[in-house]
């Protein structure tokens, strides 16, 4: 479980096909405090260390999560938001976050407004589930963020100057494709109420 807090962006250094999987091999500043076996939030996707190198450590992603997340767009060079599991003995600051991605969105428009920047992301629902609210929460790349203007295909969050810096939101221009991971007590309800009217 996470909160969609990041707590820095990493850079990748390596990429490596194997067969239909990818191994990304990324350098951050908390190398060092990594295990094997750790599980750890990746632009949104929940990924597991598989080998620690001096200061870098390596993940691997399978056919399903490329089809789903943006990680097969990655290019060495490129950042990726990290953010280790959540403690069960600290405070919940961002929101309930799975690290399950849902689907990917396009960056259609950035805007800056005065010291902060509004992006609005386009996207294709699956299903009834894939949808945001009004100041409801949503994990773009597995920042946390509140939704506002709010439509069936689309939304958009603000980005203050903190977060445009520790995460990869500053690389994001329209086209970019991004991770999305809808609100889970909204998928939840939406199912239930799916099961309702289908009775």
């Amino acid at each position: 479980m996470f909160s969609g807090i990041v707590e820095e962006a990493a850079t990748v250094v390596r990429l490596e096909k194997e067969h239909e999987n990818l191994h990304i091999t990324m350098t951050c500043s908390f190398t060092d405090e990594l295990k094997i076996d750790q599980s750890i939030s990746h632009n949104g996707v929940c990924l597991t260390v598989v080998n620690i190198e001096e200061n870098t450590y390596t993940v691997t992603a399978i056919k399903e999560t490329l089809l789903k997340s943006n990680l097969g767009l990655l290019k060495v060079g490129d950042k990726v938001n990290l953010e280790r599991s959540t403690r069960l003995d600290a405070r919940l600051d961002g929101h309930m976050v799975q690290g399950h991605v849902d689907l990917t969105a396009t960056c259609i428009q950035v805007r800056e407004a005065e010291g902060s920047w509004y992006y609005k992301f386009e996207y294709q629902p699956v299903n009834e589930e894939h949808l945001t609210v009004e100041k409801g929460s949503v994990s773009v790349n597995g920042v946390s963020l509140t939704v506002v203007n709010s439509a069936d295909r689309s939304f958009e969050v603000a980005i203050i100057p903190y977060t445009y810096e520790i995460t990869n939101f500053h690389q994001i221009k329209p086209g970019t494709v991004v991770n999305i991971e809808f609100d889970i007590i909204g998928k939840y309800i939406a199912k239930i109420v799916k099961q309702q009217l289908n009775r």
